[in-house]
């Protein structure tokens, strides 16, 4: 552990650039790292915080294929989106890279160039799958199968995603490629690996004796766990044509493995951000603390670490504080099946509502264990807390203010014990605050803060200074006087939590920026000092609001549940003679009304060519009657007439089922004579 530091490096995981972020990102990773970052800039630390876009990889020519477009394309798309989401939610890196850049590949490579000439790598020509058909060997996000684990039947070559199991491709049961759908085959293929046996003894003394009670418990139980089971060599090179070519002569055709290449990305960005940026890097008294989720846990604290170590002039990850999974609605976010609370879309939807989102997330934060997302948390948290508890006390201290003293700050008499009390509370609870951040507990933090606004609304709820001051006006003065010393602290306090709101009530109170160090102090806001006029820091969030963004979440789900609704099975056969017998004709809807007292029937004239005759059909649920007058359906006109609800119907117009139920007219897709003949 690094006491003291001189500065601080903090990197955030590098998203991949293959679609949006949401918010399960958000809560696991970069709002906790912001909060940090925020909390040790009030310290005046010297600290850069990283970040970048991880351009290379699988991933990336998955999502390039599926939207027809090409790898750069691809990222060049999606790294302004995330990059624009972050800067929209006040997520405050100093900067925000990506791995396509010319200083990354140089810097990537030059890292396993020192490796390979150091004699670190070990050479292996191993049996890895080859898609005959796609002519071309299968990275591990080519090939799914069935976990050996689980059973979860779309299992990647690297991790199951269903139970979070590391895997090789060769683990999963009945692979296949994701490219043509092939069953792949075996064949030999040359690759450097970093042994990482080799520096199991060192990683059990580094994280296993030297982490133990210092390390999240998440954390040094998943490392421990891997050292337990014993490492394995692991590859550094693929056989891709997306990615950092890997700089060693007969290697064409290779790139180095994205999990060597992506945390180079926060030594290539920094080195970007700043021609000083060794000492953040090799400077032993520099603190390295990465932010990740729980499935990176083992780049981070294993791999990585002995790549750093390997290469010899680096520092070590003085702390990794992974969180857990954030689900939504109690299912598990999953990007593929967009159940997901997108960021971009949120801050367009709830405009001006960003730091009502960071306080939900970071209350809620997955910290030691999987936590659930729902509309009606959001509702309630931010009208039971942020708007009743701390935008009220913020706003009774300002406004009684200014009825009262025109906004200049009034001179505190005599202190009860209540007062100094209070005055006591206010002063420790920065050291509070500040305990639980250091210590990476946000959510006890923020606890903490809130705690602070309810010391000030109780203690204006116990004094009354809006009665007092009928009686007692001096009283008021020390009263308000408190009541002020407590906001302009929470305009401190608050900054890494909820930044904007932090903003507008330093411009409430005309405050100057202060430290974290000012927080707490009887006198922050002297006696004179003129405030500005209240405003709301907070507003309703209304029931309108959540309703509509639950129904866009059961819209996905009823689409999910269409798209992977299975087919029903064929019926058994029929002869052709039995389907000659059926007289199918196009026909002309002339006449369509309800049928009284029920909700699926609409009686129907249909011109046959034949005839115009009145057919009842169950689908009045998806069409409205003067919709579908003059539509050509398909009717069988020989069907046996029925009497359904008094009316006698003469045939059946023929209807195609979706998944989800809805209905649609099966018809010609140009106009055909009435009467014509289907066969």
């Amino acid at each position: 552990m690094t006491n003291n530091p001189k500065r601080y490096t903090v990197t955030a995981a590098l998203p991949y650039a293959n679609g949006p972020v949401h918010i399960g990102h958000l809560a696991g990773v970069y709002l906790p790292a912001d909060i940090y970052v925020r909390y040790l800039r009030l310290q005046n630390r010297d600290v850069k915080f990283i970040c970048g876009s991880d351009e290379h990889g699988v991933p990336i020519t998955i999502r390039a294929k599926k939207e027809g477009i090409t790898p750069q394309q691809a990222v060049d798309k999606y790294h302004e989106l995330i990059k624009q989401s972050f800067a929209d939610f006040n997520i405050s890196f100093d900067i925000y890279d990506r791995t396509s850049s010319k200083i990354h590949a140089e810097t990537a490579a030059g890292f396993f160039k020192k490796l390979y000439e150091d004699g670190k790598f070990i050479e292996q020509t191993t049996q890895q799958y080859y898609d005959e058909k796609a002519q071309q060997f299968l990275a591990d996000r080519y090939i799914v199968g069935t976990c050996p684990k689980c059973g979860n039947e779309n299992a990647y070559g690297d991790q199951c995603e269903a139970c979070g199991t590391s895997l090789n491709a060769t683990d999963l049961i009945n692979p296949k490629s994701t490219l043509s759908g092939a069953v792949p085959v075996m064949r030999e293929t040359k690759h450097w690996y970093l042994p990482l046996n080799e520096y199991e003894p060192w990683l059990r003394e580094w994280i296993v004796e030297g982490h133990k009670g210092d390390w999240k418990p998440n954390v040094y139980g998943q490392c421990k766990s891997w050292i337990d089971q014993g490492l394995q060599p692991r590859a550094v090179t693929r056989d891709l044509d997306w990615g950092v070519p890997v700089p060693v002569e007969g290697a064409e055709g290779k790139v180095l493995y994205v999990w060597f290449d992506a945390p180079i990305g926060y030594i290539s960005a920094t080195k970007a951000l700043t021609d000083d940026w060794e000492k953040y890097w090799k400077d032993k008294d520099s603190k390295l603390v990465h932010f990740i989720g729980k499935d990176n846990i083992v780049f981070h604290c294993i791999i990585f670490p002995s790549m750093l170590k390997a290469h010899g002039d680096y520092i070590l990850p003085d702390n990794v504080p992974a969180n857990e999974f954030l689900n939504l609605e109690g299912d598990k976010i999953s990007t593929s099946r967009n159940w997901a609370v997108w960021l971009h879309e949120y801050l367009q939807d709830f405009k001006g509502k960003g730091d009502v989102l960071r306080y939900v997330l970071a209350a809620n934060a997955p910290e030691t264990k999987d936590n659930d997302f729902t509309w009606k948390d959001y509702q309630a948290r931010n009208n039971n807390e942020l708007l009743a508890i701390l935008g009220n006390f913020i706003n009774r201290a300002v406004v009684l203010t200014q009825k009262y003293y025109e906004g200049a700050v009034p001179s505190r008499g005599e202190l009860t014990d209540y007062d100094k009390t209070v005055l006591e509370d206010l002063q420790g609870m920065p050291m509070v605050i500040s305990t639980y951040i250091e210590r990476y507990r946000f959510r006890d933090a923020l606890a903490e803060l809130m705690n602070l606004a309810r010391l000030g609304n109780k203690y204006l709820a116990d004094t009354e200074p809006w009665k007092l001051i009928k009686t007692d006006a001096e009283r008021v003065k020390t009263i308000m006087n408190i009541a002020l010393q407590i906001s302009g602290s929470l305009a401190i306090l608050m900054e890494p939590f909820l930044p904007d709101s932090a903003a507008k009530l330093r411009n409430m109170l005309s405050m100057e920026s202060a430290t974290w160090a000012e927080a707490g102090a009887a006198d922050l806001l002297p006696a004179g000092h003129v405030i500005g006029k209240p405003e709301l820091l907070f507003e309703k969030v209304e029931d309108a609001a959540v309703e509509a963004q639950v129904q866009k979440l059961l819209d996905t789900k009823k689409a999910n549940e269409a798209a992977n609704a299975v087919v029903e099975p064929a019926k058994e056969n029929i002869t052709f003679e039995d389907f000659t017998k059926m007289d199918i004709r196009i026909g002309t809807i002339i006449e369509a009304e309800k049928v009284a007292k029920t909700k699926k029937l609409l009686k129907l004239k249909i011109d046959t060519g034949i005839d115009q005759r009145t057919v009842v059909s169950g689908i009045a649920e998806f069409f409205n009657p003067e919709e579908i007058i003059g539509q050509q359906v398909s009717i069988l006109v020989n069907l046996a007439p029925r009497d359904i609800k008094g009316i006698t119907s003469q045939g059946m117009i023929l209807m195609a089922e979706n998944a989800d139920g809805s209905l649609a007219f099966v018809q010609p897709n140009k106009a055909i004579k009435n009467g014509g003949t289907v066969s």
